[in-house]
């Protein structure tokens, strides 16, 4: 067989956009140690297998031959049922980011004038956004998180000009943690140009606690430029089925099935998430443990002297800046896989007692050390 060559300048090109977009790095799995059980905390995955009902729902779902309902109709009704809504208000996909994809694909992009539309979003926030808003051909507009991890609201505004044509707001945002509240949504949608879509990305919606907790269907009810976008991976532990799904307004909905591709989820997948909504008082009994073990996580952390932000997520941002690596290769030396972000940071996701307490002496054992640096250099 002749080789080929792929180097060559006159090759097959991309476009330009997609050779400038960032790559996404997903969580990295576990390096196996000897006498250590590994724990992978670097991808928000629930640490619980689905629910006995869910697994025999997947069991029936047969004729594999087949293609599944091509709009997920089934879904889509047991969904309208428990929200309140109509079916022709949801869209499902092969989880909520390809959903967010067709959204960008055709509210924003590159015009036939050339005009390029602006997204903005805040940053750091779910590393897929910047692939997603560039692929489209559109600009991203980022506008940095304030220091308590938060969202900038008003900074988000301000950065909205007549090129704006979809923010994103993403809550609880990941990887830092904290989630948006209802009143100051509401407020920040009431002075956005109605002309802007706004896309609230609620994948950990269910583990949010507190007051004042945003009511996302209430302002998608009260604003007709609201899009609401929730997946089945993390509460209901079917990261593998790839499900999610987007709530809007008829007017922006028939737009999105334009684009969406039909037979997208497939049967096993739909059954399942039925199953899993039906069974949503024992998938919310599980969200608590997670939100229980989460809390002790963070205290046992802010025991430690680390200033983590308020997680509502089923993650904690340890801001461990110029040491992230170094933290990331000591929890892979002890069997545990976490997510660095660079110099800024690492997410852990919330699992089991045993892998949080093993984090946990990684991060006694660098905090000693970063004391004892300190108190040399003094």
């Amino acid at each position: 067989m002749t080789a080929t060559r792929d180097d060559r300048p006159e090759g097959v090109q991309p476009l330009p956009e997609i050779s400038r977009l960032p790559r996404y790095r997903p969580g990295k799995p576990v390096i196996a140690r000897p006498g250590l059980v590994g724990f992978k905390l670097s991808s928000n995955e629930s640490p619980f297998a689905p629910l006995p009902a869910v697994i025999e729902a997947m069991r029936h779902a047969d004729r594999l031959n087949v293609y599944p309902d091509p709009t997920a109709s089934p879904l889509r009704d047991r969904l309208a049922d428990l929200l309140g809504v109509r079916a022709s208000n949801i869209v499902a996909g092969t989880g909520s980011l390809a959903v967010l994809n067709d959204v960008l694909q055709v509210f924003a992009g590159r015009r036939a004038d050339g005009t390029v539309d602006e997204v903005v979003f805040a940053w750091r926030s779910f590393e897929s956004y910047p692939i997603s808003v560039g692929q489209t051909g559109a600009r991203g507009v980022p506008v940095a998180l304030r220091p308590d991890m938060t969202h900038d609201l008003e900074g988000m505004l301000a950065a909205v000009t007549e090129r704006t044509r979809v923010l994103i707001l993403c809550t609880p945002n990941n990887p830092t943690g904290p989630a948006l509240r209802h009143t100051e949504v509401r407020d920040f949608l009431a002075r956005l140009p109605s002309n802007v879509l706004v896309v609230i990305d609620e994948a950990y919606v269910e583990y949010v606690r507190g007051e004042d907790r945003l009511d996302a269907m209430a302002l998608l009810r009260e604003f007709a430029n609201v899009l609401v976008l929730r997946t089945f991976s993390k509460a209901h532990g079917l990261a593998s089925l790839r499900v999610g799904y987007c709530i809007a307004h008829e007017h922006i909905i028939r737009h999105l099935e334009a684009v969406a591709v039909p037979f997208s989820v497939p049967h096993a997948a739909q059954m399942a998430a039925i199953a899993s909504l039906e069974a949503l008082p024992e998938v919310l009994e599980r969200v608590e443990q997670t939100v229980q073990e989460r809390e002790w996580f963070r205290q046992e952390l802010a025991n430690l002297g680390l200033r983590v932000p308020d997680a509502q997520g089923n993650f904690v941002w340890l801001p461990l800046g110029g040491r992230s690596a170094e933290f990331t290769a000591i929890c892979n030396a002890q069997a545990v896989s976490v997510r660095q972000f660079g110099a800024e940071g690492v997410r852990v996701s919330i699992g089991l007692r045993e892998a949080h307490e093993r984090v946990l002496d990684v991060t006694r054992d660098l905090v000693a050390s970063s004391a004892k640096e300190s108190n040399d250099v003094g």
